[in-house]
Order: C-alpha cells, then structure tokens, then sequence
C-alpha cells in the first residue's frame, strides 16, 4: 500500500532505481480511458499532493526514478510475511515460523528486483538489516495472536469509481470480517507510530480505504487499525458516514486541485519538513534547482514505480 510510515532519518542516498515500471495498482486496475474513467487516485498518491504538489509531478507526471531505501525494503518484505504468516495453519504461526520466512521473502524480492541489492551498499550491512526485519516481525507478535486470526482478504486489490469518473483503488493490508459481518481493516507500518504532524495523514489513508470498502460492499467498516511495528503501537479508529463523504469531498478536490495543476502547468513545491527526505532536492526549485520540462500532457492516472507485492 502505499503512504507508508514516519520518515526516518536522512541517510546516504545510493544510485537511483531503473526507469519506473508499472505499479502494482496500475497493472490491475480498470484502464483510464479519459471517458468512463477520467484519472485514478491512490491514497499514496493523494498524500503526495497534499504534501506538495511538485512531488506528485516527480513521481507521477515525470515519474522521476528514486532510490530504493533500506527502510521501505524491509517494509516491503515484512509486509509479505505477514501475508504469507496467514497460509500457514493457525498452530504454526508463531514467531520462529515468521523468522523463517524472512530470507525466503528477500530473495523472491531480490529475484524479481535485482537492483534492490543496492540498499547495502558495497560493505556489509545485510545482517544488520536482517537483524532489523526480524525486530520487526518480533514485535507484531506481542500486538495481535496470529493464532487466532482468520483473515478474509490479504493484500486485497480494491478500486471504485466515483460519480466525477474518478477511480479510486489501492492494495489493502488486511480485511477480517466478524461472525456478525462487521469489517476491520488493518493496515502494517513498519515505522514508528506518527506524531501529531503525521498522524492525520495515516488516517486519511485509512479513510480512503474505508470510502472504498463501504462503496464496494455497501457496509462501513466498524474499525480501522493502524499496526505500528516500529514500535508497538496501534492506532484504532472507528468511522462514520459523515468521516467517509468529508473524505470523499477531500479526495474530489484533491483531484480538482491536481487537474487544475496539469492545466495550467503550475506545480508548485511546498517546502517543510519532509524534503530532508525528498529524492528530488537537486531539481527542486525551493532548493535553487530546475525542474525537468514538462513531458508531452497525460491523463494523471498513472502511479510512479513500487516495490513487487
């Protein structure tokens, strides 16, 4: 999924990915047509704009290549543990099992992606991250028995169109459905539970998800749960009707915000905390730098490169 967790701290940036490739969402989502569907929007997506609009220019209009980080890997492979934790019988789910799955997921992850091996630079520092996967994992077993979890859908694909012909769609973590059919959608972070300057953006994540999930099964989820394995926390929330069409009027205009950027050329930067973080610095013009020209205009519908699920 993508909107990921609390940016850690800066760290020496290695040579940038290959040219993007379809994401995930892109490859099985219902094509843009710039008809019945006038552009797509994922909650990652979404955040980039909100977060500055000349980011989702980079990743989205120029789809700029951005190098992969030894954090958002690890994200990557503990995510598929924990997907993959839920095909094994329930007795079998147990720490030592997931700590087990860990190198297979690596290499499946290194074999579809090879240039992820860069993330360790020349020396060493793979048994180091290794070490840090396994925390990780270790963690999540003092937040949820995985034993007693049945899970209804895992890194479910999910997608509705709105009546504007926006289209909406995401992977969600997690769904478990209750014997009395209430829905809890759980998604893993595998940072630290964000501060206040964070938290809302996780919970528009959330949100969004919701407003998908209640469009597509005409239920509201009774629950949203944010697992933070950084550091063992969770983030529990319970929406309403009202939380989810103020999310739908959010993301509207988010997309009328973005369509107006592409009309008239205007992405702007937004200067704060989080370039200490961006990629894109040395052609950012807050930083003195000069942005690519423009490609040849698309429909905004496309989504900038990602991990393999």
């Amino acid at each position: 999924m993508s909107v990921e967790q609390q940016s850690p701290a800066p760290s020496p940036v290695p040579s940038p990915a290959p040219s993007p490739a379809p994401s995930p969402a892109e490859r099985v989502s219902t094509p843009v047509d710039g008809v019945d569907v006038l552009g797509a929007l994922s909650p990652s997506r979404a955040g980039d704009f909100m977060t500055c609009p000349l980011l989702y220019r980079f990743r989205t209009v120029d789809k700029l290549p951005e190098p992969y980080s030894a954090d958002a890997v690890r994200g990557t492979v503990v995510h598929k543990v924990l997907e993959e934790l839920f095909d094994l019988p329930a007795p079998e789910r147990t720490p030592e099992q997931a700590r087990g799955m860990l190198v297979p997921a690596w290499e499946q992850l290194l074999a579809d992606a090879p240039e992820v091996a860069q993330i360790h630079g020349p020396d060493a520092g793979y048994d180091a991250w290794l070490r840090s996967c396994e925390a990780v994992l270790e963690r999540y077993f003092t937040l949820e028995d995985p034993t007693r979890l049945e899970p209804a859908e895992r890194e479910l694909y999910v997608e509705t169109l709105l009546d504007s012909k926006l289209l909406l769609r995401g992977f969600v973590d997690r769904i478990d459905i209750a014997p009395d059919g209430a829905i809890r959608v759980v998604d893993y972070k595998t940072g630290r539970s964000p501060g206040e300057f964070f938290e809302g953006k996780a919970l528009f994540q959330m949100k969004f998800y919701a407003l998908v999930v209640w469009r597509l099964r005409g239920r509201i989820p009774a629950m949203l749960q944010l697992v933070y394995l950084g550091n063992g926390e969770m983030l529990r929330y319970v929406p309403d009707e009202a939380d989810l069409l103020a999310t739908e009027r959010k993301v509207e205009a988010i997309w009328r915000a973005i369509r107006h950027a592409e009309e008239s050329g205007d992405w702007r930067p937004n200067p704060g905390r989080l370039c200490d973080w961006c990629a894109h610095q040395a052609i950012c013009p807050a930083y003195g730098g000069t942005p690519p020209p423009l490609p040849e205009r698309e429909p905004a519908a496309a989504e900038p490169a990602a991990l393999p699920q």
